[in-house]
């Protein structure tokens, strides 16, 4: 049996859910993000006690098939984004389609449906994410950062960072190392 698991996007909420499940004492075969690998069949009260534990931390088990769609190409895009060393080397759209099997079209008009908002904003959104934890860091030049993450130049790096948060990245990245502060609150 799979169930599909909402709102897991790092190791953290992998770790998070194995918690969960061993406090129901249920021993899955596989967790990853996004999805749980059980060896037997779950009744359907230890499902819904599994939702509400897993909805006090703010995940949900997915039941309908669009959503799941939808979890997968964020999964994909995360992975992506947060989870790899070197930049995507073909279009985002070519790669979710040959990873899902669907013409990125209906991907793409399913997502902006069911989300709100569009399959590139949330490639983006996750981009920025990643930029704001490098710069925190400071490990990587803002060079080194745009070359990561498969941006054109820095320019376009900072442009893109400036229209989404307001700010310029070497003046995010000033205030943030003066004051150290979760990544949930920038």
């Amino acid at each position: 049996m799979k169930l599909y698991i909402k709102n897991m996007v790092c190791r953290r909420c992998v770790t998070a859910v194995q918690q969960v499940f061993a406090d129901a004492g249920i021993v899955p075969t596989e967790i990853t993000l996004g999805e749980v690998e059980l060896a037997t069949e779950l009744a359907a009260d230890e499902v819904e006690g599994l939702n509400t534990s897993l909805h006090k931390l703010g995940f949900e088990i997915i039941d309908d098939r669009k959503s799941r769609i939808i979890e997968h190409i964020k999964k994909l895009i995360i992975k992506v984004v947060h989870h790899s060393k070197e930049p995507l080397d073909i279009n985002l759209s070519d790669y979710l389609s040959s990873q899902m099997n669907y013409e990125y079209n209906y991907l793409s008009n399913l997502f902006s449906e069911v989300e709100g908002n569009t399959i590139e904003k949330f490639f983006i959104s996750q981009k920025i994410e990643k930029v704001k934890e490098l710069l925190i860091y400071d490990e990587l030049t803002l060079g080194q950062i745009a070359f990561q993450l498969g941006y054109s130049s820095v320019a376009y790096l900072s442009t893109q960072f400036k229209k989404v948060t307001g700010l310029t990245p070497g003046y995010f990245k000033s205030i943030k190392l003066n004051k150290r502060a979760y990544i949930d609150d920038l």
